[in-house]
Order: C-alpha cells, then structure tokens, then sequence
C-alpha cells in the first residue's frame, strides 16, 4: 500500500476511532450517570471537559476528512501518488498529533501546539494541490 492510501486509511480509521472513544465514552455517562442517550447535544458542550474535546476532536476530523479524502483520492485514482507519497506520513502524523493535543488539553501551549499541527496538514494539502493542478 502507498503512503498516500495508508495516510487515506489512517485519516478514516482516526476519525472512527475517535467516534467509537466518543460513544464509549456517552455511554459510560448514560450507564453510570442515568443520562438518557437522546439528551447529548451533537457540540459535546453538555459533557464538558474530556467529553467536550472528544466531540470537538472528533468533529474537526470529519469537518477536514472530505477535502484530504478528495485530493489522496484524486492523486490515486490518477496514478499521481509519486506527488503525494512523500508528504502522506506527515499529514497523517500531523492529523493524529493534533487530535491527541486537541483530547488532552485545551491550554494557551495545547492551542498553540493544535493550530502548528492544523497548519502543517493545510499546508501539506496546498503543496499536494498545487503539485497535482501542474499535472493536469
């Protein structure tokens, strides 16, 4: 498997498994708090602390999936991996470093840290962008 499929792969398999942490984590409240399942709101803000930043990490995931999802593809479906291949372990590491920051915490740093980490993948999908516009 190329770099690029593996960072395609890996960017669906982090955001599902932030999904199922998130539902483990709902349904532990709903068990252990008497929640009823029908009461979380969609923001995560009703959770606070862990589960607010689960939501959130998770949302961001899906909010960005559809645009890196688009540009892996399109560099596979082309045969133009050769373009994306170099950068792939990076966007992907970048993509699962900043959930990670963003689950933990929500310091001034983690910000910092989670905004550096957000910036290396916009960047690295304009380079990818741009690379496979010159191809066309």
């Amino acid at each position: 498997m190329s770099p690029t499929a593996t960072a395609l792969l890996g960017f669906a398999a982090w955001t599902l498994f932030l999904v199922m942490s998130l539902g483990v984590f709902r349904t532990s409240i709903a068990m252990t708090k008497g929640k009823k399942a029908n009461t979380f709101s969609p923001s995560g803000e009703d959770l606070g602390g862990l589960g607010q930043r689960l939501t959130r990490a998770h949302a961001n995931c899906y909010e960005n999936l559809p645009v890196a999802g688009v540009i892996l593809l399109y560099a596979i479906a082309t045969g133009q991996t050769a373009l994306t291949d170099p950068l792939a372990y990076a966007f992907i590491g970048a993509r699962i470093l900043q959930s990670a920051t963003h689950v933990v915490s929500t310091s001034n740093m983690a910000v910092l840290i989670r905004f550096a980490l957000f910036l290396v993948q916009i960047v690295i999908l304009i380079v990818w962008l741009l690379k496979l516009f010159h191809h066309i």
